[in-house]
């Protein structure tokens, strides 16, 4: 594993646009309610991972977890004797398409161990994540599920459901740089009225305000993680007008402030003045 590590920090210091996102910290992170927007397998290589609330599951480093979309969790990142170190894949709809379909409900994670024949994906994935098309890199994706699969860990098919329309209106958002979009604009882009749109995220217990709020954050989130960007310059970048309004909203979701949370992800010789 710490030979990985050593090829992922190096690319990632060298470019970052990468089809994968690495979460490191020196110091535990304790977030809750972290929204997932879209189905992550996050490898753990250094330190462990916590999920849920009590009683927690637990990921240490040689194992993996597959988080589901639409589901939000409590997570604890903690070091060990070596710093947290993780690598993340993002799936899409269509990474799926390839797997057997299933009509059993959606898994909200389930965990893994990342034995050799993963490693060994992990490591020619990361050796063309520099160069490889964007085709190539789809197209590897779904080799991992299929891997996946074949060894055993059939809840693959699992992790993406049916599309609800809170998850239409997030990747509106998304699309829209975090922008505001009215609701007439997503009405027209989901082809219906606003009597059923309202009708159809009571039934799902949220609001575009919520869903606006929640695809904003998540994004602040990541790039608090993977980017050393100032926190007025992520606070504009995920539609915010003001750091302050950002940070009241980051620490009602997710338990701490932006602040808090970068200091975790520098050592106690970098947090010396």
């Amino acid at each position: 594993m710490d030979d990985l590590i050593a090829t992922i920090t190096q690319l990632t210091q060298q470019q970052s646009t990468l089809p994968f996102a690495v979460y490191s910290s020196f110091h535990e992170q304790t977030l809750v309610n972290v929204p997932i927007a879209r189905p992550l397998l996050i490898f753990v290589l250094s330190g462990e991972k916590e999920l849920g609330r009590e009683p927690r599951s637990r990921c240490q480093k040689g194992e993996f977890v597959f988080l589901s979309d639409s589901y939000a969790i409590d997570i604890r990142n903690i070091p060990r004797d070596k710093p947290y170190f993780a690598l993340i894949l993002e799936f899409d709809a269509a990474d799926f398409s390839d797997l057997p379909a299933v009509v059993e409900d959606r898994l909200a994670y389930f965990i893994g161990t990342t034995g050799l024949e993963l490693q060994q994906w992990l490591q020619q994935f990361v050796q063309i994540a520099s160069w490889a098309p964007a085709a190539m890199i789809a197209l590897r994706k779904r080799e991992l599920l299929a891997l996946l699969f074949h060894l055993g860990y059939t809840a693959v098919t699992r992790m993406k459901g049916k599309p609800t329309i809170s998850q239409k209106i997030n990747d509106l958002f998304r699309a829209n740089r975090f922008q505001d979009i009215s609701v007439e604009d997503i009405c027209a882009r989901l082809a219906m009225s606003d009597s059923t749109l309202r009708r159809k995220l009571r039934q799902e217990q949220t609001s575009v305000m919520a869903i606006k709020d929640r695809a904003r954050l998540g994004h602040g989130l990541h790039l608090l993680q993977t980017t050393d960007d100032s926190i007025n310059l992520i606070s504009d970048r995920c539609g915010y007008q003001s750091q302050s309004r950002f940070t009241q909203r980051f620490k009602a979701q997710f338990g701490l402030t932006p602040t808090e949370l970068r200091k975790t992800r520098k050592s106690s010789v970098e947090q010396q003045p």
